[in-house]
């Protein structure tokens, strides 16, 4: 069983910043992709990013980029999510996830994710 730790959500005003960073478990961190997801209240959940086993393959939901970064370190078997230019509707839970069947590529479907933290909550007010 892989164990998913998400920190570093808070309260922050539109156009300020956090940094969200996920823990896991085990000495195989390096063979996983590793995506985050939000889910807003009333809205389903959605991808934000995903990156790659050692970091070659990043890819963005439209409505981040330019404005998030993704990186890992699996020295450190914990990925991390720079949120910049923050607005009210970035507002949400904010949970790691783990894809062991990657094979150097990433995915954006949340059903190809098997592992789960319990969420950061993020709320940026206006």
């Amino acid at each position: 069983q892989v164990q998913l730790v998400e920190s570093g959500g808070g309260l922050v005003q539109a156009g300020g910043s956090l940094r969200l960073s996920c823990a896991v478990s085990g000495r195989t961190f390096s063979s996983y992709a590793m995506g985050w997801f939000r889910q807003g209240p009333g809205k389903e959940r959605e991808f934000v990013a995903a990156i790659s086993r050692i970091g070659g393959s990043i890819v963005y939901a439209d409505s981040v980029k330019g404005r998030f970064t993704i990186s890992r370190d699996n020295a450190k078997n914990t990925v991390y999510l720079q949120m910049n230019s923050l607005k009210p509707e970035d507002t949400a839970v904010y949970y790691c996830a783990a894809d062991p069947r990657s094979l150097g590529r990433v995915v954006v479907t949340i059903s190809r994710y098997d592992y789960w933290g319990q969420g950061t909550q993020v709320t940026v007010s206006s």
